[in-house]
């Protein structure tokens, strides 16, 4: 999203006790209760809360309508460029979101809107870095281009670590190991997986823990891919199934476990 973890956005010591408290709610899955702190007639605030129910889709596949109508009112009051891009940035991680998930094939509408947010938002930015790893995802994941993916991963793994964005490292981290995993570079593989894994610890990334630790565990052997994917599924309950595609990549418990 376009606030991403960093100083000043909740995730460290002496800042905002507004940022503090969206982070709070973000990070337990609390989407709707942490845009509902933010104003939606300035720049930032908009932005902010469309960022929070884009997100949302994301890891729930649901609440379409309400994710379109606060990225409406962010296009709305955007006045900058940087501004109109980074909304345009939302726009195509909605789109793109649509079409992972199968609700509704949007890749042109998400290129389109990527390609925009990049001729709008200034290279060195802290949105580049952003918008440097969505453009990563549509590489991956709907081009089928691991290379683009992988050049893109990497200039939004080196803008986040200048812009001291741990949380946007994660998902460098993770998108990375993923693709070397692809390519049997297990080494590789679970040294970033790990280090994403760190990060959301440290944060108290709750609702992307459990991402992590199942990525993590595709990685190592037994035991400790059995344990880390217990840890998955503990988590997941936790937070009620969410994301709810997790449940789609974790092996199924066993019988005993299930009647437990």
């Amino acid at each position: 999203m376009a606030h991403s973890a960093m100083s000043g956005s909740g995730t460290t010591a002496g800042d905002d006790p507004l940022q503090t408290a969206v982070w709070r709610l973000r990070s337990r899955a609390c989407w709707a209760d942490a845009a509902a702190l933010l104003p939606a007639d300035t720049p930032a605030g908009s932005l902010q809360r469309a960022g929070l129910l884009v997100e949302r889709c994301l890891y729930t596949e649901r609440f379409w309508p309400e994710a379109e109508d606060a990225l409406r009112t962010a296009e709305a009051v955007a006045h900058t460029d940087e501004e109109r891009g980074a909304a345009a940035c939302e726009r195509g991680q909605l789109a793109y979101t649509s079409t992972l998930h199968g609700i509704r094939d949007r890749a042109d509408e998400a290129r389109a809107a990527l390609g925009r947010a990049a001729a709008m938002i200034p290279p060195g930015s802290a949105a580049r870095a952003l918008l440097d790893f969505r453009r990563g995802l549509l590489a991956e994941n709907l081009t089928r281009s691991p290379q683009a993916a992988r050049a893109a991963y990497r200039r939004a793994h080196a803008g986040a670590t200048a812009h001291a964005d741990p949380l946007l490292l994660s998902f460098t981290w993770r998108h990375l190991a993923g693709l070397a995993l692809r390519e049997g570079e297990l080494h590789e593989a679970r040294q970033g997986f790990a280090e994403s894994l760190r990060i959301r610890e440290e944060l108290g990334y709750l609702v992307g823990t459990a991402p992590a630790l199942a990525s993590l565990a595709d990685a190592e052997s037994e035991p400790e891919a059995s344990r880390l994917r217990e840890e998955a599924r503990r988590l997941h309950r936790l937070l009620g199934g969410i994301p709810t595609w997790l449940s789609r990549h974790l092996p199924l418990e066993p019988p005993e476990a299930e009647s437990a």
